[in-house]
């Protein structure tokens, strides 16, 4: 079985496993690795005669297999695997080759440019395989060293001095490239440098200091590169798989982090200590080019920043290209404990100064909210001091607050005609007063009045709005009969609900808010609101055949005129022009632009300037159209009843007593959509803040110390539940159940 001394100085043998196993037919030809010198041999099992009792059992290295082998051999090959194990290492041959160094390296690479500009300087061009040749001794060096154990062990057996070569060497190459950085080509070291996951490491000080003096002049370089080169980049972060993507968003956090950290530690106030700091925009710049959230500030980049970031007009960032990440990825912690506020002024002075609110997409949804309601709060006050002063000064009656006095029965006209003849004093505070009815409004009633006039003004019935039963989703009517004040002052309440920190209960679609914006839309936003309609147009694209007699259709849309049917032309003499193999792209465009642009212009022009009216200041411009969703609609997301129940304070009760204990049961096995019902009786609205239930705050109070037959009652004005110590679980449940399906504003129905 065993061969004699083989190249290596070794016999080698097929060892056999303990167990009866056909050996792959693969394995049966020789390999790259095998000598030719080894006899086949037979696959025993348990069952073998005692010629086997000399044989030695030892396992196979890779897949364990249990094997016999004889014990004169100094190797033996897996039938399994098909790998060959040494006993004896070898090591003679390969202590004569050296190991892999960047010098053995450099000379190698060296000793064949000059080969192959000898043999340039004899002919102008090199075929393919004369290079191949020529390079030929770089191959054999890379594959000898990789052949051989010892020589890729001794190889890299001190990276720390490669590691601190190279760090250094990429220190002197970014302080002076040496070249101008106008195309693409010439960044790509930038890239590779990029690529290095010894600048994400930061085991000591010393070496965060030195890895981040690294990264501020890469994003240095990268934020001050022409347009073309940002297209480029953009393009290639587009590539990047998700992964890749997101090492990369937290490089540029944990840099923005550290400058934060030592801007805040500075004896500089905030946000003096870091609105000169190049390394923070440069940072700020280079994750814009990551972020989707580019064609929000590009507007505000040119109007409130002296500076040149004009470059930021001609780049489609590269999350919108692919959508890789959610939006809140980009949120930075760190940006949230500076001096926002001081952050937004100077972003309103206009100062050309560095500040966090021209790169919204850096501040989390919680911190913008802070800034609109600060805003809110602000205006609001000035509105207050003018009152006052006019009452002082000119004798002149005016009221702090914008009061409507409205009817349930007409709640629609009331508030409308009110609102638009106070319309110069919509950004006062805002107190609602149901006619016949008790009760002071400290937040409650005016939460009420904004859910049921909303509920009202969205009703398929009253005509403004059509609903799609598919998405559950709200789009502009473009054949209402209302006028266009009407619109106009549905915007105004949009606008007021913000201005006054209420959530909504709107089934707008995002493509809304994105005209808001101003920012396109397409046919991706008519899917979300009217998916059978685009579903048909993504059958008509994809057909091959003969799509004018499959389709019959021609350039003329079709709209819903109170329960008939009308069609449009899409273009002067639409109705004549049949739509074919060549057009259907074009009539697929221009259906789209007619649902969400042309239909509605007269409509949702006026909503916007209604919506602005209120909400025309700064503070709304750092919201993407998904967040300005959340601000104005909450978050839908399912009720998470601890963090909820973490959130709550207790008046009179202690949180481990039995009637707590039986509400928070009771109120977990509830329906979600019961659920929703008890939120709505606490606090006015069935929605939870765009930040979560853990920024919701609730109080549960006690109303007596025994029994009663009275039913749970609520101020919504402060999201507070009073409970009654019922003596049974059945009865707290049934008088919850009663209280909640039974209640309109302060009375029983």
């Amino acid at each position: 079985m065993a061969d004699s001394e083989g190249a290596l100085g070794s016999t080698e043998v097929l060892a056999k496993p303990y167990t009866t196993l056909q050996r792959p037919s693969s394995l049966s030809s020789p390999t790259p690795y095998s000598s030719s010198s080894v006899e086949p041999a037979t696959i025993i099992d348990s069952r073998d005669n005692d010629s086997d009792a000399l044989l030695i059992t030892g396992q196979c290295m890779c897949c364990n297999s249990e094997l016999k082998y004889p014990p004169t051999v100094s190797r033996f090959r897996c039938p399994v695997c098909d790998t060959v194990n040494d006993l004896k290492p070898h090591v003679r041959q390969q202590l004569t080759n050296q190991p892999l160094t960047l010098r053995l390296l450099k000379k190698s690479v060296h000793e064949c440019k000059l080969k192959e500009r000898a043999k340039r300087s004899k002919r102008d061009t090199l075929e393919d395989k004369e290079r191949e040749k020529i390079y030929e001794p770089v191959e054999k060096l890379i594959e000898m060293i990789f052949s051989s154990w010892v020589c890729l062990n001794h190889s890299f057996s001190n990276p720390v001095n490669v590691i601190r070569v190279m760090m250094s060497a990429t220190d002197r190459l970014l302080k002076r490239p040496a070249v101008p950085l106008r195309r693409m080509i010439d960044i790509r070291f930038l890239l590779i440098i990029l690529e290095n996951p010894l600048l994400a490491q930061h085991n000591f000080p010393a070496e965060t200091k030195y890895h981040h003096n690294l990264l501020k002049r890469v994003f240095g370089i990268l934020s001050c590169l022409n347009n073309e080169c940002h297209h480029g980049l953009v393009n290639w972060f587009a590539s990047y798989p998700i992964k890749g993507f997101e090492s990369k968003i937290d490089l540029i956090h944990a840099f923005l982090s550290h400058r934060i950290s030592r801007a805040r530690r500075s004896q500089l106030p905030l946000p003096n200590a870091y609105e000169s700091d190049w390394k923070i925009t440069s940072a700020s710049r280079v994750m814009a080019l990551l972020c989707k959230y580019i064609y929000i500030y590009i507007y505000h980049f040119i109007i409130f920043c002296n500076y040149n970031l004009l470059f930021i007009i001609y780049i489609v960032a590269a999350n919108n290209q692919s959508n890789k990440v959610h939006i809140s990825e980009f949120y930075n912690t760190m940006a949230d404990y500076i001096n926002l506020m001081g952050d937004y002024e100077s972003w309103q002075s206009r100062s050309g100064k560095f500040a966090f609110c021209q790169y919204p997409f850096l501040i989390s949804m919680g911190s913008k909210m802070k800034i609109v309601e600060s805003d809110a709060k602000q205006q609001m006050e000035t509105k207050w001091r003018e009152a006052f002063f006019n009452m002082l000064f000119h004798q002149k009656a005016s009221n702090p607050y914008l009061i409507l006095r409205v009817s349930r029965e007409s709640l629609i006209e009331d508030s409308l005609r009110q609102l638009a003849q106070n319309e110069l004093d919509l950004k006062k505070s805002l107190r609602i007063e149901f006619i016949g009815e008790d009760g002071v409004d400290a937040g409650g009633l005016r939460k009420e009045w904004f859910l049921l006039l909303v509920r009202s003004l969205f009703d398929a019935q009253y005509g403004m709005f059509t609903f799609d039963e598919d998405s559950n989703l709200c789009w502009f009517n473009p054949a209402s009969f209302e006028n266009e004040d009407q619109f106009f002052l549905v915007g105004v309440v949009l606008g007021l609900a913000i201005y006054n920190s209420t959530i909504l209960d709107v089934h707008l679609p995002t493509a809304c808010y994105k005209k808001l914006l101003n920012l396109p839309i397409d046919l991706e936003d008519l899917t979300s609101f009217r998916p059978a309609l685009t579903k048909g147009f993504k059958q008509l694209l994809e057909f091959e055949g003969d799509v004018e007699n499959v389709f019959c259709r021609s350039f003329v849309a079709e709209i819903e005129v109170f329960g008939q049917r009308q069609s449009v032309p899409l273009i002067k003499h639409g109705d004549q022009m049949m739509v074919t193999q060549h057009n259907k792209h074009q009539f697929v465009s221009l259906y789209a632009d007619f649902i969400l642009n042309k239909s509605v212009e007269r409509q949702f022009g006026a909503f916007k300037r209604g919506f602005y009216h209120v909400c025309g200041g700064n503070a709304l411009s750092l919201f993407r159209p998904e967040e300005i969703e959340l601000l104005v609609r909450g978050s839908d997301e399912p009720l998470e009843i601890d963090d909820l129940k973490g959130q709550t304070e207790y008046i009179g009760f202690d949180e481990n007593e039995e009637t707590i204990v039986d509400f928070w049961c009771i109120m977990k096995n509830m329906e979600p959509q019961m659920q929703r019902k008890l939120l709505m009786f606490v606090t006015g609205s069935d929605r939870i803040p765009a930040t979560g239930a853990t920024h919701m705050k609730l109080k549960i109070t006690c109303g007596n110390n025994g029994d009663s037959d009275r039913l749970p009652s609520a101020h919504t004005c402060f999201n507070q539940l009073i409970l009654y110590k019922y003596h049974t679980k059945q009865k707290l449940k049934k008088m919850l159940y009663t209280a909640i399906q039974e209640s309109q504003g302060f009375y029983v129905k």
